[in-house]
């Protein structure tokens, strides 16, 4: 832990030596590792296969336009608020939702999140279908800007990135810390037990419902704190951009396969690998999102594990060891 207290120190004063353009990178790594974090805990570890995640990322972005353009609030305050707003919003669309299983589950988290995008389009107090943009004087004014431009000579443009870079950053070691405490507690030992069946982990006693809708709130939580930080960043949102299910439950889910289901390392893999990937091959338009499903459809075949359970296997190292080990002596 030490090792990636270290780690988190060294992102922080990225931007005093990473140019402008890798800090965005950075940006976008860090809210897709968010993303990717929430949505293996969903699959992963509660077994629940959602493909809209999308509606709590766009409510997220909405709910903070709302929030700084109609209440006046500070952007950052309000990316909390609406983050909060996502997750007392997730029990009655979790209530609802709960009620299927499996391909089920899937399909209606998907038509509860084209319901939003359809609210979203219909909603003229912040631009129906074309959107909207924050006002300037709101980013300008963004708490902590005053403090990221003096303390790197920032101009107002780069230090509003700044600032929303130490947002992303700090919302992913949250997401992080949280699974990882999460997985570890009896809570963890819950899930796995319901991963390795569900019959079974319910004769003795645990509540299955209870455990996975915990987990279901949480990772709207964070996928409204992630969809809100994002906008924020791109101060500009409409309905089709904040509720794809490309940007935000496709690439994500991609992610995750490669890196690693059921790991919270994978992810962080995963993502990164991705956006290097997007770098590379993005010229190449269509093709390029061929060959990820491609690549995707290869590692669920002859690697399932990803490529941090692969390299795991063949080094025992786990930087996040979310189940005690019992290792065996010499003497023995």
């Amino acid at each position: 832990m030490i090792v990636m207290g270290l780690i988190v120190l060294v992102l922080f004063a990225a931007p005093a030596f990473v140019e402008r353009a890798l800090l965005q990178d950075l940006i976008l790594i860090l809210m897709l590792i968010g993303l990717a974090q929430c949505w293996n805990l969903l699959a992963g570890y509660a077994g629940l296969i959602s493909v809209g995640q999308q509606a709590f990322v766009g409510v997220g972005a909405y709910g903070m336009f709302y929030v700084v353009i109609m209440m006046g609030a500070d952007p950052l305050l309000s990316v909390l608020i609406s983050a909060v707003f996502v997750a007392l919003l997730s029990i009655p669309v979790g209530l609802v939702v709960f009620r299927l299983q499996g391909a089920y589950f899937a399909v209606v988290t998907w038509v509860v999140a084209e319901v939003f995008r359809l609210i979203a389009a219909i909603w003229p107090a912040l631009g129906g279908g074309s959107g909207t943009a924050l006002p300037r004087a709101a980013t300008s004014e963004m708490f902590g800007l005053d403090f990221a431009a003096e303390l790197f000579g920032a101009r107002a443009a780069a230090a509003r990135e700044i600032v929303i870079y130490w947002g992303a950053l700090a919302v992913v070691v949250m997401i992080v810390v949280v699974a990882y405490l999460m997985l570890r507690s009896r809570l963890g030992l819950a899930l796995s037990a319901i991963k390795d069946g569900e019959i079974a982990a319910e004769s003795v006693g645990i509540d299955i419902n209870r455990t996975k809708f915990l987990v279901y709130v949480f990772a709207a939580f964070g996928a409204g704190l992630i969809g809100a930080l994002y906008f924020l960043q791109q101060a500009r949102v409409s309905p089709d951009a904040a509720f794809s299910v490309m940007d935000w439950t496709a690439y994500v889910i991609f992610i995750v396969v490669i890196g690693g289901l059921g790991t919270i390392e994978g992810p962080i893999i995963g993502a990164i690998v991705f956006v290097l990937l997007r770098s590379w091959f993005s010229a190449f338009g269509p093709w390029y999102l061929m060959f990820l499903g491609l690549l995707a459809i290869v590692m669920m075949l002859f690697a399932p594990k990803g490529l941090w359970g692969m390299f795991s296997s063949a080094t025992n190292i786990h930087l996040f060891p979310t189940r005690k080990r019992l290792e065996r002596s010499d003497r023995d």
